[in-house]
């Protein structure tokens, strides 16, 4: 795609991402690549440089994982360890657990997942119902999560709970660190009809003791806090969805150019090449609002982010079904073929559109936030 209005670093990070992507491709072993990403820097590439990170932001952390997905070879993972959690740590975290954590984050030798979705609360986070309860210097951790990405292969999970305000008695939402290994932590493998390298899982929270320190931030700052790790998911989510309709894309686009049925190759049929032709368009546009977010992000705007990264989120998931779509017509009966790798995407792309937020939710964003109409619920 079209770089002339990147500068030359990101022009050159991008070359260097895809030529990791292509040189494992599609097939690809998850573990390799992100090793490999690691100690290139790549995968830490958002996060401050005291801490082995590159001292970018979520600029260049979706261009990396854009085009390692245009490459057929995406790390679903970035968009929770390093964007997600390293984020929130990096930003709220203690000095020791920036020390602790950010380092192993940054090359990839360490993961953290991300642990928000309850079962009966869905998209509507003030119905989570996951304590925390303070018991001296310590906290107790009881609830449930569901669809967790990469708990198995995590070092440490991310927990979106609730403590009770003393001041009011209301529910404040918290985010703390627990290690995989800990007692009372447990996980429960969700079967998926999805061919993708990391696993979901439903967690329980039985009586999780946790240190003091397991707390991320200030306990009074929660809420500004999660919002600090949800809009790098939109954003990153973006990416992947952007890099998964480039890739089918361009499958689609280098099959018309050489499949031929009549006197010509089947793109020199408009009924073949304006879908086509309108996908790219699509992405090209989706992929303008993504760097717009991830921009204002990056320059503080948090606001403003929350707005771009939402729209540039479900801009996204909608091209990229759009464009996975026309490239298995495009194929016909090859697009459903192991050989071309377009079947597995049809289930694929439409994460997109459900996770980490559905398409619904976003319009209902757009609605209240920025056009300021009332409220159905």
């Amino acid at each position: 795609m079209s770089t002339d209005i990147e500068s030359p670093e990101h022009t050159a990070l991008r070359a260097a991402v895809a030529a990791l992507g292509h040189r494992h491709g599609p097939g690809f072993d998850r573990a390799a690549l992100w090793e490999e990403a690691g100690k290139l820097g790549y995968l830490g590439v958002n996060l401050p440089e005291e801490y082995g990170g590159g001292g970018g932001g979520m600029a260049e952390l979706s261009l990396v994982l854009e085009e390692a997905g245009a490459a057929g070879a995406p790390l679903l993972m970035m968009v929770v360890s390093p964007a997600i959690c390293g984020t929130v740590i990096a930003r709220f975290g203690t000095e020791e657990q920036k020390r602790a954590w950010l380092p192993g984050l940054a090359d990839g030798s360490r993961t953290m997942a991300f642990g928000i979705t309850e079962p009966d609360a869905g998209s509507n986070s003030h119905r989570i119902t996951t304590t925390a309860t303070r018991t001296g210097d310590s906290w107790t951790l009881n609830g449930r999560k569901v669809f967790v990405s990469g708990v198995d292969i995590a070092d440490a999970t991310l927990i979106v709970g609730r403590t009770s305000d003393a001041r009011t008695g209301n529910l404040k939402a918290c985010l703390f660190i627990v290690p995989r290994d800990t007692p009372g932590f447990g996980r429960r493998h969700i079967e998926m009809e999805l061919d993708a390298a990391e696993k979901q899982f439903e967690l329980t929270l039985d009586d999780v003791h946790l240190p003091a320190e397991a707390l991320v931030g200030d306990e009074d700052a929660g809420l500004l806090q999660l919002f600090a790790g949800l809009n790098p998911e939109r954003i990153m989510t973006a990416a992947f969805a952007i890099g998964m309709g480039r890739f089918a894309l361009d499958r689609a686009v280098a099959y018309a150019k050489e499949r031929q049925v009549w006197k010509a190759p089947i793109g020199a049929h408009q009924a073949i090449a304006h879908p086509l032709a309108q996908s790219r368009i699509e992405l090209e546009l989706a992929r303008l609002m993504m760097r717009k977010a991830a921009r204002l992000y990056d320059a503080g705007d948090d606001m403003g982010a929350g707005e771009a990264a939402n729209m540039a989120k479900y801009a996204a998931a909608e091209a990229c079904v759009k464009a996975v779509d026309t490239a298995v017509h495009t194929l016909g009966g090859n697009g459903l073929t192991k050989e071309f790798g377009l079947a597995r995407l049809i289930a694929a792309s439409r994460v997109a559109r459900i996770a980490p937020v559905s398409r619904e939710m976003i319009l209902n964003f757009v609605s209240h936030q920025t056009l300021g109409l009332p409220k159905s619920y």
